[in-house]
This record gives structure tokens, C-alpha cells and sequence, in this order.
């Protein structure tokens, strides 16, 4: 099956040719990925446990603030409203444009190729908090101890596991498309460009190679590592506490705090009560930037048939 151009991702499709399955449909994670995995997510920590002492005593300038913001937003917004709520869950049609752009945008926040993350998460929404959930916090149990080990699996242990999510079998739709699957076999050249992009402003702006490096550091390796631990905190914090006022299979929550930074998705309980809801932030004072995206796509004709959660809609799920 080939999506036509503008079509929303569905979990129904065809399974694609053997061809393609084996190179995107792997189960099983190699030593020389899980090591590669380690360096992304350990280098960039490393510098986000630097960030203090470093503002402290190098100083931390404006364009290092404006061109670190800019970047996390963008690739936020990417994973937010492009991997996520379309790719994923199909909360709204897009124009080809802004569907490949919404891709890229979403690669730059180098946290995995496009096809691999969908998989991931609809195996997460299948199995939420049950035996087969690849990220949830209560997977050895409810006791103290046992939770504190479900949470550091839930942030990041998972990453590791060797067994790896069938893409064929939860993104067939993706992998059918030729456009989406060169985008997602393409995470290396995105990933460059989300390190490179900040130095080579920050250099240009400067004049400099002390800014280039300034850039560098907050730009690219800060911004990926607060961005890292945000997303993944969605995985472990909002599955163990937040606020339930919406009924879903699974122990999903609010939590407010996360809300700016993870650009709406902290929202947890209502996106697991009704997943392919374009917004997540549906009470009063529930900033969801996100949301906020999508209708702006919407008015400007780029995304169609949005799924607004209206009144009826939200009542029907909320907890008694």
C-alpha cells in the first residue's frame, strides 16, 4: 500500500515487501548501536550537568539562549505535533510539505529515526502499563524499590533492550511510504545538522570560534539533553504520579510542571484516555503549545480534518 500525499497514518495497512521489512522491520538491537546509543545520550548529559558551573563561570550570552531556544522548540514541536500526534496517532491530515517537514523537524531531536519511534509508541499505547509495554515504569512491580527500578528503565533502561519493536508490524503505513522511509534512514544526515546548526550560527553571529563553541554547547548538546530528558520523563513521571481526572486502562497523569518545556504532552491522562486527540491540554489553564501549532497549521490550510476534542467529546471521559 502507498499513502497518498496528505493521507494520516493508520495502524492498518499492509505488510510491506520482505525487502523493506528487513531492512526497517530489525528485532534485535546490535552492540555497536547500543554503544553509539550510550555516546547520545551520555555526552549530551554530561554537558547538561555542566550547565551550571559553565553560565557560572563562562557566562551564558544572549545568542547562546536565542539559538538553544529556537532549536529546542523547533525540534520539540517536531516530535510533539510531527512524531507523535500525526505520525503516531493521525490527529490531523497535512499537506506533502509540511508532512516532510514535520519529519525533519522531528529528527532533530536525535531521538531515534522516525519509523523506529512511531513503532515504539503504538506498542506503548497497545500494551500501556501491561505486560509488552516497552517503557513502563511498573514493570517489576509496585514496591519502593521496585518502582525506582521501573522508573530508570522507563526514562532510558528501555533504549538498551535488545529486543527491538517489530516496524513492520506497527508502522507498515510509514514504511510504505518511500518519501517518509528515506527521511527516517536519513536520521544520521538529521542528527548532523541538529549538532552543526548551532555552531555555525552562533561562529556567524560571533565572528568567532569561542562562539561557534558557545553555540555548540548550549545549542547542541544542552538543548538535546533537557530535550531527552523531558520526552522520557513522559515514559517514567507522568506513568507513576500526576493528577487522573480522565479515564484510561492505564496509570497515565498530569503533571503541570512539564507542561511548557514538553510543548503540552505532560498533559498525560488525557492523551491515554483519548490518543488521537489533537490537544492534550484540555482544562482551563492547561497551556498546550502544541495544540496551539496544529490550529495554526489548520488555519493556514496546511492541516485538515484536525480531531478537536469538543465538550460532549471530553465529558464522555472524564473519571466519575
Amino acid at each position: 500500500m502507498t499513502m497518498q500525499a496528505g493521507a494520516a497514518p493508520t495502524m492498518a495497512a499492509q505488510k510491506p515487501p520482505a525487502q523493506v521489512s528487513a531492512t526497517l522491520g530489525g528485532e534485535k538491537q546490535g552492540m555497536a548501536e547500543r554503544i553509539t546509543l550510550g555516546l547520545f545520550i551520555a555526552v549530551p548529559f554530561l554537558a547538561l550537568l555542566a550547565a551550571v558551573p559553565v553560565a557560572w563561570g563562562w557566562g551564558l550570552g544572549w545568542t547562546d539562549v536565542a539559538i538553544a531556544t529556537v532549536m529546542y522548540f523547533v525540534s520539540c514541536h517536531g516530535i510533539t505535533v510531527g512524531y507523535h500526534r500525526y505520525f503516531t496517532h493521525g490527529s490531523f491530515k497535512a499537506a506533502r510539505p509540511l508532512r516532510i517537514a514535520m519529519a525533519v523537524a522531528g529528527s532533530l531531536a536525535v531521538e531515534g529515526p522516525l519509523v523506529r519511534w512511531v513503532a515504539d509508541h503504538r506498542k506503548h499505547h497497545r500494551f500501556s502499563d501491561k505486560e509488552g509495554d516497552p517503557h513502563s515504569p511498573w514493570r517489576y512491580g509496585e514496591s519502593v524499590p521496585a518502582l525506582v527500578k521501573g522508573l530508570f528503565w522507563a526514562h532510558m533502561g528501555w533504549l538498551f533492550d535488545e529486543e527491538q519493536t517489530p516496524q513492520h508490524k506497527y508502522a507498515p503505513d510509514l514504511i510504505a511510504d518511500p518519501a517518509i522511509r528515506r527521511v527516517s534512514r536519513l536520521f544520521w544526515l538529521w542528527t548532523a545538522l541538529s549538532l552543526l546548526i548551532p555552531p555555525v550560527v552562533g561562529g556567524l553571529v560571533a565572528m568567532s570560534w569561542q562562539g561557534a563553541l558557545s553555540a555548540f554547547f548550549w545549542g547542541s548538546l544542552v538543548r538535546i539533553a533537557l530535550l531527552h530528558h523531558v520526552t522520557w520523563s513522559i515514559n517514567s513521571i507522568c506513568h507513576a504520579v500526576g493528577e487522573r481526572p480522565f479515564k484510561s486502562r492505564d496509570r497515565s497523569g498530569n503533571v503541570w510542571w512539564l507542561a511548557v518545556l514538553s510543548c503540552g504532552e505532560s498533559w498525560h491522562n488525557l492523551h491515554h484516555a483519548d490518543p488521537t486527540s489533537a490537544r492534550h491540554g484540555v482544562l482551563r489553564g492547561q497551556v498546550d503549545s502544541s495544540a496551539r501549532l496544529i490550529r495554526w497549521f489548520e488555519r493556514a490550510g496546511w492541516a485538515t480534518d484536525v480531531r478537536w476534542p469538543g465538550a460532549e467529546r471530553i465529558d464522555a471521559r472524564r473519571a466519575v
